[in-house]
């Protein structure tokens, strides 16, 4: 049977920004990216005052891991999670967390995300048993960005910052990207920091 909260037509992603923010219905951006893992091969030259630290040009690539990004724009809350792979199965777990351990009392998240084939329904269908994956589905109101527009889901640019403040350096393995990304994590949620959004419907 359909959820019925599938059956009208989904709301341009502008519109469902514009919404009142309802603790109850929280809206909840979600986006992946990826961090190639480095080692070094020489050790590091410490910073020293006026000279930054020195790094040999050669190194030891060490796998790839997936983040996942959730943010709550209106709430500036954000969970990072670090995983091996970005399949269907890693995206259904992510929702469940989501729904279980961040906002247990929420009647239904708002999701905002890209139209990658993985983020889907089927995902979580594929993934848990049908009254798991049925109670999933009926928390979610599902909201794509348009092809080519996936610059419009706000935790894109909550990705960016992690980028440029955490991963835009050499990262040797995963527990340790796991540990950085969390610090960041505490310390952006402490912040309560939030994305100045400038976009409009007009």
């Amino acid at each position: 049977m359909l959820n019925p909260a599938r059956r009208t037509p989904p709301a341009p992603v502008l519109t469902v920004y514009k919404r009142s923010y309802d603790p109850d219905e929280p809206l909840v951006c979600m986006d992946e990216t990826s961090k190639q893992l480095v080692k070094e091969t020489r050790q590091t030259v410490p910073a020293e005052p006026g000279i930054p630290a020195r790094y040999d040009f050669e190194y030891e690539r060490n796998g790839v891991s997936n983040l996942f990004m959730f943010y709550e724009p209106f709430g500036g809350d954000r969970y990072v999670s670090v995983t091996d792979r970005r399949t269907k199965k890693d995206w259904a777990l992510q929702i469940k967390e989501l729904l279980d351990n961040h906002y247990p009392n929420a009647r239904k998240v708002v999701l905002v995300m890209d139209n990658l084939n993985t983020h889907t329904g089927a995902s979580l269908h594929e993934t848990f048993p049908p009254d798991i994956a049925r109670g999933l589905m009926d928390r979610l109101e599902f909201h794509y960005t348009p092809k080519h527009g996936s610059w419009l889901n706000i935790a894109e640019i909550e990705l960016r910052v992690l980028i440029g403040q955490c991963l835009n350096r050499r990262i040797p393995d995963e527990q340790t990207l796991d540990r950085e990304v969390a610090h960041w994590q505490k310390q952006r949620n402490l912040l309560q920091a939030k994305v100045d959004w400038h976009f409009n419907c007009r």
